[in-house]
């Protein structure tokens, strides 16, 4: 039956839309050829919907521990929902639809289309005030991402959501029924996009932003009617249309030496931006002359700058002086292309992986699969030492390789390797984490149980396979490793290739770097004492234990040394050391 668009139907919205967004992903990586056939936008969507499900869930959490016990009206999870999207959008796509969830935050938060008490409120008048507000909410939502987006080009996940809103402005009856007009109307649109844009076209594709966009409006359907929308199936490479030859289906003769498909820019900027209405404006001007794919989301004072550029210095430059730029993330599209390379070239990304299909009847080699354990983890680790300190443990330890992190197959590969009924999985690094989770959802299908604890670096995964227990449930298994992970502060040390801004600083080649949970907090000259200022501005907080993972080289005498440090400073702080062995850092540091 129907339900009235309140705070419990947003929240129920973003679930839906997040766990069809996670069933979609790998048909929209796939289809991915516009901006930059790099693959990702089904992975960039789904990280930018699973933000704003969190801060949604994270107003509700607020209000239940509350003095009160209240619960949040609209305006409360309709804003969190946006503000959580602008803060965790990625890519393209994600950053516009997290432009196009501020637009409708604007309408819903205001309660009634006259900006009086609405459904969300106390005193409102549900019904017909909810589906003008939602037609109002889909246009504003356009409106708005139309403004974030440079050079708006048709065939695209814009032309979706126009659809979308003019399907709904001629819709009548209550919520739910506009909202499935909605739906249907960007359906529809989606499957003309070919026509509209020569690259989906050439490539037999929907626009991969565009099947997002529908997915996520699928779900709020869903939420408001209580039934699920048709399902929907767009052309895929080498499946449902033509595809070009030695592509799979992408568009991809366009290569340039560098990697950069089509010889566009090498680079994809993104960042989180403090400044004002004014220096936004002067930015916008700025970065559309360095690059192109320009979109600039978000408003009274936080923004989110997506751009793809050549210099992405002089990109991440221009955030510096229009305001505080930070969680600045660049990607190589080189780079990603020799990742993801295929039969295409070493210069060319092929449009996806595929896993060979695997019989329940056969092991990994083929023969009568073995009885399986329990219970194991798979752990991702950047050197031999901590691979060997993991096994000791008990757990599957995945060595990655200097600039070529495993592909999700590997991950799949440990899991079947690990054989045991129930998995947990530590990607031990952020950018793993949309990897672990598709390996996750393929370990399943061959029915093992994983769960992925989203640990961010080595020393978390070590925390939480500390405290890992197989005698106990899974679910507390999860919840104990999750914990552990989570109260591990984690820093890295590393050696500065070239100058750079940073979020300390200028550093030049030859520095050393103190990260801290991500982000460069110190610039020195030699590593130790690098270490020890890292140490100290961590242990200022509070902390029970470090631990020290030395990398590939690094002497004896420095760990001694940071020992010593925290023996002496910091009073009932145990310290314990592994030679890791990772090439890359020369120190991992971990605070519990």
């Amino acid at each position: 039956m129907p339900h009235t668009l309140d705070a419990d139907a947003v929240r129920t919205w973003c679930g839906l839309a997040l766990d069809a967004l996670g069933r979609a992903r790998a048909d929209i990586d796939a289809i991915n050829v516009y901006p930059v056939a790099d693959g990702d936008t089904g992975t960039n969507l789904y990280l930018t919907v699973e933000s704003a499900a969190r801060a949604v869930d994270a107003a509700f959490d607020g209000h239940a521990t509350s003095v009160a016990a209240s619960r949040p009206t609209l305006a409360d999870v309709v804003r969190a929902m946006a503000h959580g999207a602008l803060i965790g959008a990625r890519g393209n796509s994600g950053t516009i639809l997290a432009q196009l969830l501020r637009g409708m935050a604007d309408v819903l938060a205001d309660g009634t289309p006259d900006g009086g008490p609405g459904a969300g409120t106390p005193g409102g008048n549900p019904g017909a005030d909810e589906a003008d507000g939602l037609r109002r909410a889909l246009r504003r939502a356009v409106d708005l991402a139309y403004l974030a987006v440079a050079h708006p080009v048709e065939g695209t996940v814009l032309t979706v959501a126009v659809a979308a809103a003019e399907s709904a402005e001629r819709a009548t009856g209550g919520v739910a029924k506009v909202a499935r007009a909605a739906y249907e109307g960007a359906r529809t649109a989606l499957q003309a996009t070919p026509g509209q844009l020569d690259v989906l076209a050439r490539a037999g594709v929907v626009d991969a932003g565009g099947y997002g966009l529908v997915t996520v409006l699928g779900g709020l359907a869903q939420a408001l009617s209580g039934e699920a929308p048709a399902a929907l199936a767009p052309a895929r490479p080498g499946r449902d249309a033509p595809a070009s030859p030695g592509t799979g289906g992408q568009d991809l003769a366009g290569c340039s030496a560098d990697g950069a498909p089509d010889g566009g820019p090498a680079f994809e900027v993104i960042y989180l931006l403090e400044a004002g209405d004014t220096a936004v404006t002067a930015l916008r001007e700025r970065l559309d002359a360095l690059g192109d794919s320009l979109v600039v989301v978000g408003g009274e004072g936080l923004w989110n700058v997506h751009v793809h550029v050549d210099d992405a210095g002089a990109a991440v430059e221009a955030g510096i002086q229009a305001g505080r730029p930070y969680r600045i993330r660049i990607t190589h599209f080189g780079g990603a292309a020799v990742r993801k390379a295929g039969s295409g070239g070493p210069d060319c990304p092929s449009p996806s992986i595929v896993l060979p299909d695997q019989s329940g009847a056969q092991g990994p080699t083929g023969g009568p699969r073995a009885e399986r354990a329990p219970r194991a983890v798979v752990a991702v680790v950047p050197g031999d030492g901590l691979a060997a300190l993991c096994a000791e443990a008990g757990a599957t330890a995945v060595a990655t390789r200097p600039g070529e992190p495993p592909a999700s197959g590997e991950l799949v590969d440990a899991v079947r390797r690990a054989r045991a009924r129930e998995v947990v999985l530590l990607p031990n690094d952020t950018e793993l984490h949309h990897t672990a989770a598709a390996a996750a959802a393929e370990a399943r299908a061959e029915g093992v149980r994983v769960a992925v604890i989203p640990t961010r670096s080595a020393v978390q995964g070590i925390a939480a396979l500390a405290v890992h227990e197989p005698g106990r449930s899974f679910d507390e298994d999860v919840v104990a490793m999750t914990s552990a992970a989570g109260a591990t502060r984690y820093a890295e040390l590393a050696v500065a290739e070239r100058q750079s801004w940073t979020m300390a600083g200028v550093c030049q080649a030859g520095d050393v770097l103190g990260m801290i949970d991500g982000d460069v907090a110190v610039i020195g000259s030699e590593l130790a004492a690098t270490a020890e200022t890292v140490l100290d501005r961590m242990l200022a907080s509070g902390g029970e234990m470090v631990t020290l993972v030395l990398g590939a080289g690094l002497p004896d005498e420095v760990a001694e040394r940071l020992e010593r440090h925290v023996r002496e400073g910091h009073f009932a702080v145990d310290t314990v050391v592994y030679r890791g062995g990772q090439p890359t850092a020369p120190l991992i540091i971990g605070i519990e």
